[in-house]
């Protein structure tokens, strides 16, 4: 009964980012109807990030207090219809309160996906079952260009919006009829798997009395925020400019554009199960806290050379492996960076790992922006944008070095669990 639990996260996972990178695909065309300049398609992209960033941690909170049933429901809906809302906007102002709101519901889909994971699974199946989510946020990703470029073909970039919309209410209905907070309520659960996961359902009890005056104080807090802004930074770029990038600056067809999107973020989806392998066989040999360390440092240093790479390579084919490579090797932080949040937040775990989110979703607010200001200014130069994303990538490499990724935040709340 419990892997049900990752078949739904599974599901949310590629509804979630069909909702959220299809407008990096209709962007093009959304500039054409709307009259935007890429500063403007980049306050649109940005609205999203803001506005995902600021409701993490709320929306992580009220995982940890009113349960993920409840809230899960709630925020599914309230993005899908914002999602199908996109294909309805007439203008800019339009376009940015609609994707801010859209983004203020799919903020709390990630830290309620960690709270049921933390009190459904034991802890030893948590990080294969983060790799597994987060394999399928990208092949979900991946899926969205030629989805959507199917889709537009048949109906139109804002009736592809509607469609999209309609499949978060279809999961949220679902979801709340079979998902309970607390695992030993499933009746089709039989003894064996409800001893093994009694330990994890403590977790499931509510509260409001997080010690925020410890998490705010905590070195291991700030350095898990400090690296996922880091990594949200680059990771912003497939999510958003990506299309536009094969069809501006490397000049591919309308058709070839929606190929050349999908193949980095295939290949980000592999680095999950490699991340979580790689952790499996590390930590038996170095000790988990170094595995996690030395997967995520390779996953920076590795992301930063290869969008360095990619800048001196002309043919596009090319460029594209190497970007895609890049991805692959950022994906390797998701899997120890998610389940370092459970293990830091404990009880606390769906705040936690909100407080991480909304960091990484402040650097995914600001590199969209920072990416359409970059390509007004110089005259469409993409080299530069991947030039930042490097720099910026370093401070991910810094909070990994000084991170133990096992260590609870409060120790206290850790051993009364």
């Amino acid at each position: 009964m419990r892997y049900l639990v990752i078949v739904f996260a599974v599901l949310l996972s590629v509804i979630t980012y069909i909702d959220r990178v299809s407008i990096s695909f209709a962007a093009p065309f959304i500039s054409h109807d709307l009259n935007l300049n890429t500063i403007e398609m980049g306050m649109a992209f940005s609205a999203f990030g803001w506005a995902y960033a600021l409701f993490e941690m709320p929306g992580g909170f009220l995982g940890d207090w009113l349960g993920p049933r409840k809230v899960l429901m709630r925020i599914v809906l309230w993005w899908s219809v914002f999602t199908a809302a996109t294909g309805w906007v007439w203008s800019l102002k339009s376009l940015v309160i609609t994707r801010f709101l859209f983004g203020a519901g799919e903020a709390g889909c990630f830290p309620n996906l960690t709270k049921a994971y933390s009190t459904w699974l034991p802890q030893s199946e948590r990080p294969r079952a983060q790799g597994i989510m987060w394999l399928s946020t990208r092949w979900g990703a991946a899926l969205t260009p030629p989805l959507v470029a199917l889709v537009m073909t048949a109906v139109g970039w804002r009736h592809a919006f509607e469609i999209f919309g309609c499949l978060g209410v279809v999961w949220a209905v679902a979801f709340f009829l079979w998902y309970r907070d607390d695992p030993l309520e499933n009746k089709q659960m039989n003894a064996a798997e409800r001893e093994l996961v009694k330990s994890s359902a403590k977790l499931a009890s509510g509260h409001r009395n997080l010690p925020w005056g410890k998490l705010a104080r905590s070195r291991q807090a700030w350095l898990i925020c400090g690296q996922y802004f880091s990594h949200s930074w680059a990771w912003y770029f497939y999510m958003t400019w990506l299309p536009t990038y094969m069809r501006n600056g490397r000049h591919l067809t309308f058709a070839s554009t929606a190929l050349a999107s999908a193949v980095p973020l295939f290949m980000a989806g592999l680095g999950d199960p490699v991340s979580v392998f790689l952790a499996a066989r590390l930590s038996k040999s170095i000790g988990l806290v170094r595995a996690r360390r030395t997967i995520a440092l390779i996953g920076f240093t590795g992301g930063a050379a290869l969008l360095l790479l990619s800048t001196l390579i002309a043919d596009a084919v090319t460029a594209v492996l190497v970007i895609g490579l890049a991805a692959f090797t950022l994906e390797l932080v998701m899997s120890v960076a998610w389940s370092t949040t459970m293990d830091v937040g404990g009880k606390f775990a769906g705040t936690v790992s909100g407080a991480m989110n909304m960091w990484g979703n402040i650097g995914g607010a600001l590199s969209p922006l920072a990416i359409g200001y970059i390509l007004a200014w110089t005259n469409n130069n993409w080299n530069v944008t991947f030039y930042v994303s490097a720099l910026v990538l370093v401070l991910g490499i810094f909070c990994w070095m000084f991170l133990d990724p096992v260590k609870p935040f409060d120790v206290q709340a850790e051993a009364e669990v």
